[in-house]
């Protein structure tokens, strides 16, 4: 058992001096010469951005409910389907209401008759007072009987007056309970597509406290982003600013628009506090969905085809002002360079270098320790 222990550990003596030595062999001799990284001046385009993520939400939609309660009948649509305005969505059974509108349909038939019975009432003290009246006239009757004559006359008018009332009140209750059986067969507010049914066939709707939603409406013509974006940047953003964005299926198409309001009240996450940019899309094609997550990408600026350098390249001087170290047949010049937008990878060169020219940037300092130069890029790798 000694044997075997001590073989194994002169095996692993043996493989780390191997690979000591191997190390030693291909990494270059640090002779204390700096070496040297360049890269080529290139036309690109570059972006200042502030990135968020959102979700995709339709522009204008419609929760479609029910106004009277009662027993789902029948659902005329499925979810995808394209409606248009006024057509018929959903049915709830009518039998109360059909009951109910008929009892009161009946009361105003039978207070119809009474109104009847109280005008014939009132012709009749009409024609007594008239009577007594011409009476009186002739010295043919008393004061008093015209007096109860007049009175009559007033009550039955009155009684008309109270039938009247009835009357206009059931008719109230009529137009109502009308509406109501109406409510029943429920109709399609607006054009648009069925994105959602949360009722069932069969289930009982509970309009007595709120208005239970039976299903969801929207035009995906035109689609709204809702973007969170932190404190930190939303300062960086305004009004009609160009935007961008692409979605988690398909990150090679973008859809551009422009910022159109930023809601002033935030939300808070995670102790992160965001704020809603929104602006709107078409979407003829109909690819975009509700409740697709977004890339967005806020062009704060931008420069087209336009000279540029990796950013760690230059060297800032001042204000739009840097310099470069160029290398110009083995020899590193120092350029003066007029700057622009920078996307922190690469930087604008306006005025100071050619396309082609080889720029010189900074190597990175040698690893502590004593390991030879080349060791950190070789363990990277």
């Amino acid at each position: 058992m000694k044997k075997k222990g001590r073989s194994w550990l002169w095996m692993v003596i043996i493989v780390v001096v191997a690979g000591a030595t191997a190390a030693w062999w291909f990494w270059p001799e640090d002779d204390g010469q700096q070496r040297m990284n360049t890269s080529k001046v290139e036309v690109r385009d570059i972006e200042v951005v502030v990135t968020a993520t959102g979700r995709l939400q339709p522009l204008d939609f419609v929760d479609v409910g029910a106004q009277v309660s009662g027993q789902l009948e029948r659902i005329h649509v499925e979810v995808g389907d394209f409606v248009e305005a006024g057509d018929l969505l959903a049915e709830i059974d009518a039998t109360v209401l059909e009951a109910r509108l008929d009892g009161v349909r009946a009361q105003l038939r039978f207070q119809q008759a009474q109104l009847r019975e109280r005008q014939a009432s009132l012709d009749l003290a009409l024609i007594n007072l008239n009577r007594q009246q011409r009476l009186l006239a002739d010295n043919a009757t008393s004061e008093e009987l015209v007096q109860s004559a007049e009175a009559t006359a007033r009550a039955e008018s009155a009684r008309l007056d109270a039938v009247q009332a009835q009357i206009e009140q059931t008719e109230s209750s009529l137009r109502a309970d009308e509406a109501n059986l109406n409510y029943t067969r429920i109709f399609a507010p607006m054009s648009g597509t069925v994105t959602s049914i949360v009722a069932r066939r069969g289930q009982t709707l509970n309009a007595a406290q709120t208005t239970p939603t039976i299903l969801t409406i929207a035009d995906l013509s035109v689609m709204r982003v809702e973007a969170q974006v932190s404190e930190a940047d939303i300062s960086r953003l305004r009004d009609e600013m160009p935007v961008y964005f692409t979605t988690l299926g398909n990150r090679g198409q973008r859809w551009y628009s422009t910022l159109e309001l930023i809601e002033p009240t935030p939300r808070v996450e995670n102790n992160v506090v965001l704020y809603n940019a929104l602006f709107d899309v078409p979407n003829e094609d109909g690819r975009l969905l509700p409740q697709m997550t977004t890339q967005v990408f806020f062009v704060v600026a931008s420069a087209e085809q336009v000279l540029s350098v990796p950013a760690g390249a230059v060297r800032p001087t001042g204000r739009g002002q840097g310099s470069v170290q160029v290398l110009r047949n083995g020899v590193v010049e120092t350029v003066n360079v007029q700057i622009g937008i920078s996307d922190r990878v690469y930087i604008e060169i306006k005025s100071g270098l050619n396309a082609g020219d080889e720029v010189i940037i900074p190597a990175q300092q040698a690893m502590p320790g004593g390991m030879p130069p080349g060791a950190a890029r070789m363990m990277r790798g």
